[in-house]
């Protein structure tokens, strides 16, 4: 199956955890590529909004951060390995690369929205799929992520609706 699984008393048969690894895997590279987007973000907006964002973003950043510990665990606990080294997340990612000729505010506001959505849609398409393997357990860590990613998708969005 080309995935070495360590032994494990879980009751997930083999070629389930497989696939659900892989999925997995895609997820953690690409929850850590977005919180290192949102630090970037975080070490470099300015403007009127400066403060207020620059807070925002590091709570964005350490919530990914449980994300990323919560997808890598479960990877684990399935029998897999979890792929989590920065160059692994930068080959692995489904995320376009972040912009770092930008500063103001609402630019990296509209860069990080650009980043949540297709995470998001990621996320939702993975619990569909978990659910469909059978693995209720990572289609519900997946529903978890999702609400979050869907309610700080708003809040960037929310900064992006209002007129300029």
């Amino acid at each position: 199956m080309g995935e070495q699984l360590h032994a494990t008393r879980l009751d997930l048969p083999e070629e389930i955890r497989v696939a659900v690894i892989r999925l997995l895997n895609q997820s953690l590279a690409t929850a850590l590529d977005l919180k290192t987007q949102v630090k970037q973000a975080h070490w470099n907006v300015k403007g009127p909004q400066f403060i207020a964002l620059h807070e925002m973003f590091d709570e964005m950043a350490t919530e990914l951060d449980g994300f990323v510990d919560d997808l890598a665990e479960r990877v684990t606990a399935l029998g897999g390995t979890a792929l989590g080294t920065a160059r692994i997340a930068a080959a692995q990612s489904v995320l376009a690369e972040y912009p770092t000729d930008i500063q103001d505010g609402l630019d990296h506001v509209k860069a990080l929205a650009e980043r949540y959505a297709p995470f998001a849609h990621h996320v939702r398409a993975a619990i569909a799929e978990t659910d469909e393997l059978g693995d209720a357990d990572t289609a519900d860590l997946y529903t978890g992520i999702s609400r979050a990613m869907d309610k700080r998708l708003w809040f960037l969005e929310a900064h992006l609706q209002a007129a300029r």
